[in-house]
């Protein structure tokens, strides 16, 4: 189908939508989540270095994670947390954790980060590829960009799924792409500049592969 026969949303329609402002989908997850789901154990990361690491979470649901990572290693981090809906599960706030209500494909960091992890909330963003390039440019030189993404959400303008293109795009601007585990990853600070320019979103897709009703991405490839 294509994209003209659908009701392709703006990012403002999009996050107005009842699919993204989901309760239901991990927005209240722990620590243990993340090295689950993107296979990183951000304690261990923090443990094993002499210096302040700083962290930014995408889509960071209630931040519960974030809370629980200040209160064990503190001296060692600076937590940044975005989220859309904004409904976190303090204060009282340790005082290197921020949390920001915001959308993740407008806002913009101050500084760097040694660590940016977004798990799930890419199935809720419209211009997830816009997200992903935006991420990997906050990096520190030697940081980590770990993130959720189901390719198949990705179409191109006549419906078609994104496929093999999308993956060897995303391999050839540096980036990782575990498909067996929906994973995308990069290491170290990179502009990306991927071929494909988005449309809008669709939000009436259905469940994707986590059971949840997500967000299906239009872009026309150039």
């Amino acid at each position: 189908m294509d994209h003209r026969d659908l009701r392709l949303l703006d990012d403002d329609a999009l996050e107005r939508s009842p699919v993204v402002a989901n309760s239901d989908m991990n927005r209240e997850r722990r620590l243990p989540a993340y090295r689950r789901e993107l296979g990183v154990d951000v304690l261990a990361l923090l443990r094993d270095t002499d210096r302040v690491v700083r962290w930014l979470d995408l889509c960071c649901g209630t931040a519960n994670a974030l809370f629980e990572a200040a209160h064990a290693r503190g001296d060692r981090a600076e937590i940044v947390g975005v989220d859309l809906v904004g409904y976190f599960a303090g204060p009282p706030r340790p005082p290197r954790l921020r949390l920001v209500t915001a959308s993740v494909t407008s806002w913009t960091p101050d500084a760097a980060f040694d660590l940016i992890t977004c798990v799930h909330g890419l199935h809720y963003v419209g211009d997830k590829l816009g997200v992903i390039a935006r991420a990997a440019s906050w990096l520190t030189d030697d940081g980590l960009f770990a993130a959720n993404l189901d390719v198949r959400s990705v179409r191109r303008a006549d419906g078609t799924p994104a496929g093999r293109r999308l993956t060897a795009d995303l391999r050839a601007s540096g980036l990782v792409y575990d498909a067996r585990n929906k994973r995308v990853s990069c290491r170290g600070r990179r502009e990306i500049d991927l071929p494909w320019s988005y449309l809008g979103a669709d939000d009436r897709a259905g469940p994707n592969y986590t059971g949840q009703a997500a967000v299906e991405s239009y872009y026309a490839v150039g």
